[in-house]
């Protein structure tokens, strides 16, 4: 349900730990002699960063598989539209909430304590997962799942950020784009065919030995580090940010399963207000989670407006296309996950090429790449509306689609970040990553809304689903002027 998107080098330093590389470096058997004109190197470095692209893929694999295995555990576990609705925007809000606080967290306490700490929680929410009994469980589980990951990521960044020389950085998240990349076409796959293989419940358990291997590969490589007990997070501002998602989640998510009463309608108005609490808290906490400099920056609120905006489109897109193939066309979990398959080919193709022409193109670029997402968006739409949506026609559609996702994943936020301070890059790396995973959780619910209250597998519900995936990309495009002309001359 959700879209799990990938993080990019940027995002990676934009997210870089108070720690210094010797600091890191200072663990026992983890730093070679250093001399004071030259700097301390891990020289198991590369090992580090495969413990932590392990780790960023488990994350990446448990977004993405519930958005084919959603409609197979709803049947199994009862729930309707509500549960497949909720299995990933509770991840993703659990993510979205806690990712800031999350880094600011292994700032204080030490990045590879609470990387071990992200890992074993998650490799114990998977399980409970895989053995829920019902609606409920499942849901609360997911929830615990996406807070514990957002305990990993922003450590792993960190990490890597103190580990390497900064002439290596760029080599090292070279490698994060093609594997997450890959990661996105194995991840549906993979849910598919073991769905029928053995049932949805072996998804969530196979993380059983991954976790473990995950866990113990960390605890021998990962450097030690003290953190800063010193370090300030804001706590309130977290609770309010948390409330106000659940509130509105539940209103878009129970309107569309019980009808538009008077219990949705609260829940609506209870998240606006409490939005309104947590921006004035931002104006008000001594360590705000968002930078109040930043919301009077045009280029960045323009682009975190447009960044909610598109990921919210994306993940109902790809959530409606999962259940249309499986409900309408009566696709297996793994067909259908093949037939998303050209939508990830497009992502990673895209994103190659958007790698290089990014600092010539600028905003541009993303202009292109929301576009390309339009057209495939309007194609699809044509094709269910006249009957004539087949796995083979949808093939062409779906992959333009993928190529202007990946023209646009990444790029949105590098734009972004071209008129901020280097100074505000910690935060507003923050910001935008947050934003994204918080998309992702009101995008699926609120698209997905819309596909339930028609008819659930319909032709109908289909196209109006895709008709409000269109009019978002459309509204990004508006907001294309708004951006800064370029991404910064170098990275934050």
């Amino acid at each position: 349900m959700t879209t799990a998107l990938p993080k990019t080098p940027a995002d990676a330093s934009r997210q870089a730990p108070t720690t210094t590389a010797p600091q890191a470096a200072a663990a026992p058997d983890t730093a070679t002699p250093a001399t004071a004109a030259t700097p301390a190197v891990d020289p198991r470095r590369w090992a580090v960063l495969a413990v932590v692209l392990f780790a960023a893929v488990l994350d990446l694999l448990d977004a993405t598989i519930t958005n084919i295995a959603a409609p197979t555990i709803a049947a199994d576990l009862g729930g309707g539209p509500a549960l497949v609705q909720w299995l990933g925007a509770a991840y993703a809000l659990a993510m979205g909430v806690l990712l800031v606080v999350g880094g600011r967290l292994g700032d204080k306490y030490g990045r590879r304590r609470l990387f071990l700490t992200g890992l074993a929680g998650f490799t114990l929410a998977s399980a409970a997962c895989g053995l829920a009994t019902g609606p409920a469980s499942v849901i609360a589980f997911r929830i615990l799942q996406g807070a514990f990951g957002a305990l990993v990521v922003p450590q792993g960044f960190g990490i890597l950020c103190a580990v390497f020389p900064p002439r290596e950085l760029g080599k090292a998240f070279g490698v994060f784009a093609p594997c997450l990349g890959l990661s996105a076409i194995s991840g549906p796959l993979l849910a598919g065919f073991l769905i029928e293989g053995f049932g949805w419940r072996s998804m969530f358990l196979i993380n059983i030995a991954l976790g473990a291997l995950a866990i113990a590969l960390a605890a021998r490589l990962l450097p030690r580090d003290r953190g800063d007990r010193t370090v300030t997070v804001d706590g309130p501002g977290s609770l309010l940010l948390a409330a106000t998602m659940l509130a509105l989640l539940h209103g878009l998510i129970d309107g569309s399963s019980h009808g538009w009463t008077l219990v949705p309608a609260l829940g609506l108005a209870a998240g606006a207000a409490l939005f309104a609490l947590f921006c004035q808290r931002q104006r008000r906490a001594a360590h705000p989670l968002v930078e109040p400099s930043l919301l009077k920056n045009r280029g960045f609120t323009s682009g975190l407006v447009l960044g909610l905006l598109f990921y919210a489109a994306v993940a109902g897109l790809l959530l409606v296309l999962s259940l249309y193939l499986q409900d309408a066309l009566h696709r297996t979990p793994a067909q259908a996950s093949l037939g998303l398959a050209p939508i990830a080919a497009g992502i990673i193709t895209a994103s190659i090429a958007a790698h290089r022409l990014k600092a010539r193109l600028g905003r541009t670029l993303v202009l292109a790449g929301l576009l390309l997402t339009l057209t495939g968006t309007l194609a699809l739409l044509a094709l269910v509306h006249a009957g004539a949506a087949t796995p083979w026609t949808l093939t062409a559609p779906v992959f333009t689609t993928g190529l202007g996702l990946g023209t646009c994943f990444g790029t949105v936020y590098e734009i972004t970040l071209g008129d901020t301070d280097p100074r505000e890059s910690g935060s507003a790396g923050g910001a935008l990553s947050a934003v994204a995973q918080l998309a992702n959780s009101i995008g699926a619910a609120a698209v997905t809304t819309v596909y339930f209250h028609t008819a659930a597998g319909s032709a109908a519900g289909t196209v109006r689903s895709l008709a409000v995936v269109a009019t978002a990309v459309l509204g990004c495009c508006a907001l294309v002027r708004l951006l800064p002309r370029h991404a910064p001359a170098r990275p934050h």
